[in-house]
């Protein structure tokens, strides 16, 4: 089957969450022995990425896959002539949205891999009233085609899919859920102790977006150092300027940025727990990728997270902060979880997880 993927979040974006994910879906493309893989994208006039990307003759960023005029000129008026002539079957695209307009042809089928709604449903960051306005509309017509053209679509949780069927009733017969791919770390932890980190200390990743929930977070991580001694200090992976300005000057609060993977690896395995209180989350990367070293979670309820987190590990509402307070002050001096049992849960997103269900899914498309 020669089958068709947007590498755009791949080349631009390689290392958040759609970007990996775009890779994983390369990854097991090119290891499946029925598919001739083709790579679809932009770039820079002179950049090396078209000896095995096709691009259009224009040149453009790596990082143009948000910018509206830029998108429409790859999807309109690139993407199905480029099809065509590459002689593709199954076209597949792993960012909420992106699939060729016009008229689908007959002898072409597409896959959208969606991963979240949150750009419909949620109040996003986008530095202005007007840059709101106008991704928001643009989201719900590209979202809004891309569903409606695809013949499969692929969410990392049955949370999103229930979502998705919620917005796009027509769409149900569509839907199937392809947990993400969560590789862990690869090789050895970095050597940290330049980042002189506490002794103890509870982590949360993440902190620009609202969803994250973190300002409402810490506030009760405050509340809880208040009432016990034993609650440990508090690392966020995140810029502090995504918190207000009262909260980020809190003693025994920590900030990291710009961390490698080794150093990340080293970050997750010395936690003592991550907490993830977002109160939406189509998947929960950083939970994973906790489990995946043996470090205990504590997640928020009623999204995705309900599904990828271990059954007993400790769970609270996003927006009862006496309540989470009161569980940090329990945990702060509970006994160690069963770190061997905490890796083997993780396993199920691991690569051979990942790989079944990926052939499952791309097997029911030939």
């Amino acid at each position: 089957m020669r089958i068709g993927l947007d590498y755009r979040p791949a080349a631009g974006y390689s290392n958040t969450g759609i970007g990996r994910q775009n890779l994983a879906l390369e990854d097991a493309l090119r290891a499946h022995p029925d598919v001739s893989l083709q790579l679809f994208g932009v770039a820079p006039e002179d950049h090396p990425l078209r000896r095995h990307v096709h691009c259009p003759r224009w040149g453009a960023p790596l990082q143009a896959i948000h910018r509206l005029p830029s998108r429409l000129r790859f999807e309109g008026g690139f993407l199905p002539g480029a099809l065509r002539e590459a002689g593709v079957e199954l076209y597949i695209c792993n960012f909420n949205m992106g699939l060729p307009l016009g008229k689908k042809p007959q002898d072409l089928r597409y896959v959208l891999q969606l991963h979240d709604l949150f750009q419909l449903t949620l109040t996003n960051s986008h530095g202005s009233r007007l840059k709101e306005r106008v991704y928001g509309l643009s989201d719900k017509l590209s979202i809004g085609h891309s569903v409606k053209q695809a013949d499969r679509i692929w969410t990392p949780s049955q949370y999103t899919a229930d979502e998705l069927v919620k917005l796009f009733p027509a769409a149900r017969d569509k839907v199937r859920v392809l947990p993400n791919l969560v590789n862990g770390f690869h090789g050895e932890p970095a050597d940290i102790a330049d980042l002189q980190l506490p002794e103890r200390y509870w982590l949360a990743v993440g902190t620009r977006e609202p969803r994250k929930n973190i300002p409402w977070f810490v506030a009760a991580w405050q509340a809880a150092r208040q009432q016990s001694s034993e609650v440990p200090e508090l690392v966020l992976v995140g810029a502090p300027e995504h918190l207000p300005s009262e909260l980020r000057v809190l003693h025994g609060l920590h900030f990291l940025s710009d961390l490698s993977e080794s150093q990340l690896h080293a970050v997750y395995l010395q936690a003592q727990r991550l907490w993830q209180p977002s109160y939406a989350e189509g998947f929960g990367l950083p939970v994973i990728e906790a489990l995946s070293v043996g470090t205990p979670v504590a997640v928020a309820s009623g999204s995705a997270l309900d599904e990828i987190t271990p059954t007993d590990s400790p769970r609270f509402s996003p927006s009862d902060s006496g309540a989470l307070s009161q569980l940090m002050v329990q945990l702060a001096s509970a006994a160690k979880d069963n770190t061997e049992a905490l890796k083997a849960w993780a396993t199920g997103y691991a690569e051979n997880a990942y790989r079944q269900r990926f052939n499952e899914l791309l097997e029911e498309l030939k």
